[in-house]
């Protein structure tokens, strides 16, 4: 396995460094309060950074959501491609990606996803859905939302179809919502002649298949290893964000004449922060490139969203406390590091079930044949 980004992906990193970093200043996301910033989110569809994904791979994707993680960027950047671009590049049918993709392109249309399922939603055998989904990250800045019924099914309905949209306001300001379908008509995903995409993959990449190859997943299962892979990277950019400024504190902060970085404590929470981004990062970069060359890569996402979760919460708490009392201060950039990391580890599922359903995914398959 080799990790290193081709130049495509690379020059995609830098480029999404500097929109963040241009755009996604604290003054703008205090502005945006619990919205999306559109002018950030159009500047990023005109970059081209959207459309790129679906040749960069879910490797790419990572890569860009760590730089929106380093400066909590108000934007449905996650949420539309792997719900939308990833989704329906991989599981839709050539009739659908032609109808769709190019909206996801350039912005016009925005994905969020009722993920995972959680048996609230059912859908009628003419597509009509029914049910409640009491939050949906990005919701309100959506114009379709990706919905997994209660068979696990994939459906895909425009928000305009929803009986109802209610604002629902999270610790993190994610734009969420609150989605009940009456009858809303819906377009199946991945019903028949889907294929699971094989996107990003470096010419020099080989995989050598010594085994007959594994089922492949289904598409409820694949959004959902996506998904989960997508969010651990944007947790460690959120992380490293929330690392970097406590750092940078510690740096200038002095008390009784010495700069707090000299004390050995400091230092030491500080390295197992930065050991634990190392461990997110790692696990979903693997995740991620399993997925772009075809491998199983599902117990991997479990793996990476765990990482996320359990070590995820321990490094945003870390960036709080080593600001001492400006780390309370709600309206301190590192604040919104604090929600985010919380509200990624809620999102992906909480250390416990996850881990949970990665053992009982381990066991199930030592004991198939």
């Amino acid at each position: 396995m080799d990790f290193t980004p081709t130049e495509e992906q690379a020059a995609a990193r830098d480029l999404a460094a500097r929109i963040f970093g241009d755009l996604a200043t604290p003054e703008r996301l205090t502005a945006a309060g619990t919205d999306s910033d559109p002018e950030l989110w159009k500047a990023l569809c005109a970059a081209g950074l959207v459309g790129a994904v679906e040749e960069l791979g879910l490797l790419g994707l990572v890569l860009l959501l760590e730089e929106q993680g380093r400066t909590t960027a108000q934007v449905p950047f996650a949420s539309t491609c792997v719900y939308g671009l990833l989704a329906v590049a991989a599981h839709g049918s050539p009739e659908q990606r032609e109808r769709l993709l190019p909206g996801v392109v350039d912005g016009s249309v925005v994905v969020c996803g009722a993920f995972p399922a959680q048996g609230g939603v059912r859908a009628s055998a003419q597509g009509e859905l029914s049910g409640t989904v009491p939050v949906v990250p990005w919701l309100r800045d959506a114009t379709h939302v990706l919905v997994a019924d209660d068979q696990r099914g994939l459906w895909l309905t425009p928000v305009a179809e929803a009986a109802r949209v209610e604002a629902v306001e999270l610790t993190a300001p994610w734009s969420a919502g609150r989605l009940t379908l009456d009858g809303a008509s819906a377009e199946r995903l991945g019903a028949k002649g889907v294929h699971l995409g094989v996107a990003g993959v470096h010419p020099s990449v080989q995989v050598e298949q010594l085994q007959p190859p594994p089922p492949t997943p289904s598409p409820y299962a694949d959004v959902l290893a996506t998904a989960r892979t997508a969010f651990a990277g944007l947790q460690a950019g959120v992380c490293a964000g929330s690392l970097a400024r406590a750092v940078a504190h510690v740096n200038t902060r002095e008390q009784f004449g010495r700069p707090l970085a000299t004390r050995q404590a400091v230092q030491l929470r500080a390295a197992d922060a930065h050991m634990d981004i190392e461990a997110i990062r790692v696990t979903a970069y693997e995740a991620a490139w399993r997925r772009d060359v075809g491998l199983p890569y599902t117990t991997h996402a479990l793996t990476t969203a765990w990482w996320a979760s359990e070590a995820g919460q321990r490094v945003v708490h870390t960036g709080q406390h080593l600001h001492g009392g400006a780390g309370a201060d709600l309206d301190h950039p590192v604040h919104r590091h604090f929600l985010w990391g919380r509200q990624l580890d809620a999102y992906l599922g909480g250390g416990g079930e996850v881990l949970q359903e990665l053992g009982e995914l381990i066991v199930d398959e030592e004991v198939q044949p």
